[in-house]
């Protein structure tokens, strides 16, 4: 019986090729979209699953109660590990992992006059019980050991392998990390998952870290500092979280008493940017519920296009029911029948579906830096099953029953009315659907484009075209060349200004402290960020001064340079009024007087709040060079850096950045979601175009009598058209009535993520409605003209 209802399904639509393709194509387009969806939430969802004891891992993290706030990081301070090691002996694991960024590793070479190999590395430090907590395996080396000493490390095969040639042959082999410490490789890792937010390749020993000076401070906190934990079985986190309350008690200082710890589940480090993780790369679960509804969407109205067109044949079909009806096939039979062509066409499409995601994921995978592959594994595989018996049954069902449910008498006249759903025709509702989800994602991408662009165009208080930035290299000789180096610098005719610092006015510095303001015998109740830079960091990003001037050049910090927020945050309301009033901070350590006040400056990206701001001098810790350049002389004044650069420091790797390539990247993951979207709400157009055709093509077929009466009356072509165009043209517009209000909801509780954001005008709701009756005129546009020049003879013969 099947086997005969695939055979008559087939031949049915050998005979309605146009009609098979259109579906076909719709279908398949949207099952695509929603097949490249499911794969990016399949990864993203992914991350550090397959850790043994994925559920019992935590991250002690901080959480700092300020007066206006609690303030969130992923840093520890480094005593942390040790003292839970001593008072919680039931806890089963405590490791810390430290992470370095663009550190240099250099391959010793006992030839003279070699050429040394130099790479340029993210690299980590880490406890020998890390590999107890995390499942990284070994290939070669014992776990418990590799990193039981200073100067031992560890490394990918991968990396073994571009370093030695063959990670065979790596154990006991040396490399030399920042052209200082010279490591013993001890372990060989199994290459790292991808789906994992450690990326490990190059990790120390813990001992090598060389951080001796700040192991006993417990008031310091470093971002790149993470303490992890495995709790016991028969603990919970929450418990646990209220024993940390009493650890900070017991051995934080009682002016850092507002410092606070508690736990963070491994399962949500990927999720939550309030934290941030190694990669610095988080994925949302809001985002993952958004991308989910989109791609639902997506498949529905490629859904609803099969009912338009399948219901838009039902007039040709009509007859055929009857016949069959007269000839004694029931009800029943005549469902299974239209379910059969259903499945063969949602088959044929699920195929064309993988091959199109398939064809479309290098494209994919280049946008958003992921590593997406159609690989067969059983989630795909149920996922595509779901989605064949799915689609069948939402696409075939509804116009199966209409099908089936004609009179046969009335069916072989072809006499019949349009089902009536609540007032409105149920195609009618379908298309308003199909419209509203179009229009809303127009809408939500207009929203995002623009908050992109005011991202890239918004003013940040300095200057940031045209700054090249050059780290420089980290020797014991880098102090002394400093500033020879930049006086050579400062000669090149392309160069019109040169600062040493310690970060670009957009990095976030890490140095945030609390501080004792004039001699006050509290601290203050809120932190600055201190940000170190010599005298002519304000020259070269064009930072304007409200009062006061720069501190003078030297190497140690001898004048403050704050900004008017923390003028304001102080009390004052006059920046005039501050001047050579003293800042004491890092416990009486640093002291020196406020010599000039700044205008605010964006010290990190728009997403955040702009805070108050310390400059001062400190030489020791200034490891950037900020090169302002003449444009038009760019590719010259590059290369004179380059080799003046190398000349200084022969044995490290030279590389730079322009600032405004640095501050575009700060953006890069909406930048990434504002083109996805753009893509998404273009194949939500294009399917609602299908689906709009198929309505039209229906609301032609059912008019054509009246067409041809109008056109013997006198009716013009144009008369024609815009009878059967104005009803879609109302569709169009009850589905912006709909989708405007949803859109303007959802986008704006987006745009609260950002402190400096966009407003939603009217304008992207006028160009939204004009982008959908423009995109539906076109796609209806040869169709209703078609009906309007047709033969009025021919018309008033139709049956």
């Amino acid at each position: 019986m099947l086997k005969n209802y695939l055979k008559t399904a087939w031949q049915n639509l050998r005979g309605n090729k146009a009609y098979v393709a259109i579906n076909t194509i719709g279908l398949a387009v949207g099952i695509a979209a929603c097949l490249l969806i499911f794969l990016l939430i399949q990864y993203e969802t992914s991350f550090d699953n397959f850790h043994k004891n994925k559920d019992r891992i935590y991250r002690v993290v901080s959480a700092t109660q300020t007066p206006q706030g609690v303030n969130y990081s992923k840093a520890s301070a480094f005593p942390v590990a040790e003292a839970l090691q001593i008072d919680y002996p039931q806890l089963e694991h405590v490791a810390r992992v430290y992470g370095r960024e663009n550190k240099q590793i250099t391959l010793p070479n006992d030839k003279v006059d070699a050429t040394q190999k130099k790479f340029k590395e993210n690299v980590f430090f880490a406890e020998p019980e890390f590999f107890d907590i995390f499942n990284f395996p070994f290939l070669a080396g014992d776990a418990k050991t590799a990193l039981s000493e200073p100067n031992t490390v560890v490394l990918t095969a991968e990396r073994a392998d571009k370093y030695f040639g063959d990670w065979h042959t790596a154990i006991g082999k040396f490399i030399k990390y920042d052209n200082g410490q010279l490591c013993k490789v001890t372990g060989i890792l199994a290459d790292i998952p991808v789906n994992t937010d450690f990326p490990l390749q190059v990790v120390f020993s813990f001992k090598s870290a060389g951080q001796e000076d700040i192991l006993r401070d417990w008031a310091g906190l470093d971002g790149s500092l993470n303490t992890f934990v495995v709790l016991p079985k028969n603990m919970s986190a929450q418990q646990f979280d209220n024993d940390l309350k009493t650890f900070v008690k017991r051995h934080t200082p009682v002016e850092y008493a507002n410092q606070g710890y508690q736990l963070q589940p491994l399962s949500g480090i990927h999720y939550d940017s309030e934290f941030g993780t190694y990669t610095r790369g988080t994925f949302s679960r809001k985002l993952i519920t958004a991308l989910a509804l989109i791609g639902l969407f997506l498949l529905v109205i490629a859904c609803i296009n099969f009912i338009n067109l399948a219901t838009a044949q039902s007039i040709t079909r009509s007859k055929e029911v009857g016949i069959r009806k007269v000839l004694g096939s029931s009800k029943k039979q005549l469902v299974m029948q239209f379910l059969s062509e259903t499945f063969l066409i949602t088959f044929a499409s699920v195929v064309l579906a993988i091959i199109f995601a398939f064809l479309a994921l290098p494209l994919f995978n280049n946008l958003l830096q992921t590593p997406l592959a159609v690989q067969p594994n059983f989630q795909l595989m149920l996922f595509l099953f779901g989605i064949l018996i799915a689609v069948t049954l939402l696409s075939g069902v509804y116009p199966a029953i209409i099908l089936s449910g004609y009179n046969p008498i009335t069916a072989l006249k072809s006499k019949f009315a349009s089902t009536k759903a609540g007032g409105l025709s149920v195609r009618r509702a379908l298309v308003v659907f199909q419209f509203a989800t179009a229009q809303a994602l127009i809408i939500g991408t207009l929203v995002v484009v623009s908050q992109m662009n005011f991202f890239r165009n918004a003013p940040l208080g300095f200057d940031k075209e045209a700054v090249v930035i050059v780290p420089m290299a980290n020797d014991t000789a880098r102090l002394s060349k400093t500033d020879a180096l930049k006086m050579e610098l400062e000669q090149l005719p392309g160069i019109k200004s040169v600062s040493v610092s310690a970060f670009s006015p957009i990095d976030k510095a890490g140095w945030d402290s609390d501080f004792k303001f004039d001699n006050a015998v509290k601290k203050s109740g809120f932190k600055t960020e201190f940000k170190w830079a010599d005298a002519d960091y304000f020259k070269t990003y064009n930072i304007r001064f409200v009062a006061g001037a720069p501190y003078t050049q030297a190497d140690t910090v001898n004048g403050f340079v704050v900004n008017e927020l923390m003028v304001k945050k102080l009390g004052f309301k006059n920046p005039e009024d501050v001047l050579g009033k003293k800042i004491s901070f890092f416990d009486g350590n640093m002291v020196a007087p406020i010599v000039g006040v700044v205008k605010d400056f964006n010290g990190s990206s728009l997403e955040k709040e702009r805070t108050p701001i310390a400059l001062g001098s400190y030489k020791l810790v200034c490891g950037l060079m900020n090169i302002k350049i003449a444009p038009q002389r760019a590719q010259e004044t590059l290369a004179a850096i380059e080799r003046i650069w190398s000349k200084a420091y022969p044995d490290f790797i030279y590389e730079y950045q322009f600032l405004d390539d640095k501050i575009t990247s700060l953006y890069k993951r909406e930048s990434q979601l504002s083109q996805l979207y753009q893509i998404f709400a273009g194949i939500a157009i294009f399917i609602s175009c299908l689906g709009l055709y198929g309505f039209v093509s229906f609301m032609a077929v059912r008019r054509t009598k009246e067409v041809g009466i109008r056109k013997v009356m006198g009716a013009s072509v144009l008369n024609i058209v815009y009878l059967i165009s104005k009803e879609f043209t109302l569709l169009i517009g009850i589905a912006f009535l709909i989708a405007s209000p949803l859109a303007y909801y959802f986008m704006h509780r987006w745009l609260q993520n950002f402190a400096y954001r966009i407003e939603i005008g009217i304008g992207i709701f006028l160009s939204t409605i004009l982008i959908a009756e423009i995109i539906a005129w076109l796609t209806v546009g040869y169709q209703a003209i078609k009906a309007a020049v047709a033969n009025p003879v021919k018309s008033l013969r139709a049956e």
